[in-house]
Parts: C-alpha cells; structure tokens; sequence
C-alpha cells in the first residue's frame, strides 16, 4: 500500500463516515483525514507543506459544498506550490459535462469519480495511485 494518508473533503458527514468505512475495509490507506469544510484542509495543507511525510497522498474531493467548493479548493490548493505530489480525486454525484471538462483542465486532478463509492471504484484509484508513486 503506497497510500499512507487519504483527505476526504465533503460536508455531507453520512457519505463520509461511508467512504470512511469502504476505505478502511478495502485497505486504501492507513490513515483517514476528513475535511467538511475545504478552506480547512488547506489550512492543514498549509501548516504541513515542509513536511512530505504529513502531506497526505491523495485527496478525494466532492465538488458541491457550500462556503468553498471542490473548484475554489482546486485554484487554492495549486497555489500551494507542494513539492509532495498528491494524487486528488474528484468524487462528485454531478454529471455535468461541462464539470467534467473543467476537471481535464486541472493537471492535479488525477481522475473524476461519481457516486455513490465503490470497492471497485477504490481498486481502480489504488492502481493510479500505485502509477503515479
């Protein structure tokens, strides 16, 4: 498992506690951080960028929250300038074409993923993940 610490941003607490569980029984990772509010985890982006070994791995980003959503997260997140590559994930209940172009447009977004999560659904990102690393 290349995938040590996983950030789950999405403000609806039953899909996370879902992925939480789906994650942990598929072994995706070790760790799980979750984020209902994405301005937070770029504070704790922010706070650990120095620190590769406490950067997570990749980010499974929803893309309809209110406050910040998943494309404000984006543009704030490629600010950053991580030396750490984090592989994130869009996973969204939106099939939109038009955000499914948008996400192409982001180099740092390594797939777009629709709801609900499954276990076939993490395999598929355990092997990208495993590409990238």
């Amino acid at each position: 498992m290349k995938n040590k610490l996983t950030y789950i941003i999405d403000d609806d607490k039953l899909t996370v506690k879902l992925m939480s569980i789906l994650i942990s029984k598929n072994k995706f990772c070790e760790e799980i951080q979750s984020f209902n509010n994405p301005q937070l985890a770029i504070d704790k982006l922010k706070q650990n960028y120095h620190n590769n070994e406490i950067l997570p791995d990749a980010i499974l980003l929803d893309l309809n929250m209110p406050v910040m959503d998943g494309w404000q997260f984006l543009d704030e997140f490629i600010l950053l300038s991580l030396k750490k590559e984090i592989s994130i994930f869009i996973m969204t209940s939106s099939i939109d074409p038009a955000d499914i172009e948008m996400a192409k447009k982001y180099n740092v977004v390594k797939h777009y993923i629709m709801k609900p999560i499954t276990a076939e659904k993490l395999n598929e990102l355990c092997l990208l993940i495993g590409d990238i690393n």
